[in-house]
């Protein structure tokens, strides 16, 4: 039982950190966009 429980979170984890990067790598693509958009403002 105990290692079903730990496979569990271990999967959870890694989830969350495929979910965060996938976040952090939005955000980044986002932001080059708008800095772009600025630069042809001008």
């Amino acid at each position: 039982m105990k290692g079903d429980a730990f496979l569990e979170v271990q999967e959870a984890i890694q989830l969350m950190l495929g979910f965060g990067t996938f976040v952090v790598t939005l955000l980044t693509f986002i932001l080059a966009l708008i800095k772009h958009n600025n630069n042809q403002k001008k």
